[in-house]
């Protein structure tokens, strides 16, 4: 049973984005948003470590990611840090897909 380092490393990535911003903004919906989605996708992580086959919290918590902070590059055109928080969640939902097309205990009937 494997931990998911690379999915914690994000779900800490994600929340030290919302500290960040806090910090230099003083933006409270930055804080609040980088909470609540590193804790879903720290907790995301921690299903995949326990089931490797339970991995819809962390991809559907990467989906919104990836398509808020996209649509919010698309807008600005700012790198940093919309164009990175999707590009990371664009990885992690190719990980993710990845993953679950390897699984070799699926039931075939």
């Amino acid at each position: 049973m494997p931990v998911d380092i690379p999915g914690f490393l994000y779900a800490g990535a994600v929340a030290a984005g919302g500290f960040l911003g806090y910090y230099r903004a003083g933006s409270i919906p930055s804080l609040a948003a980088g909470l609540l989605f590193g804790s879903a996708l720290a907790y995301g992580a921690f299903q995949v470590s326990r089931d490797p086959s339970n991995y819809s919290v962390q991809l559907v918590t990467s989906s919104i990611l990836a398509g808020v902070m996209g649509y919010r590059f698309y807008n600005s055109g700012k790198i940093m840090p919309a164009g990175v928080v999707c590009a990371l969640s664009g990885a992690m939902i190719v990980r993710i897909a990845f993953n679950a097309a390897t699984l070799t205990d699926r039931k075939v009937s």
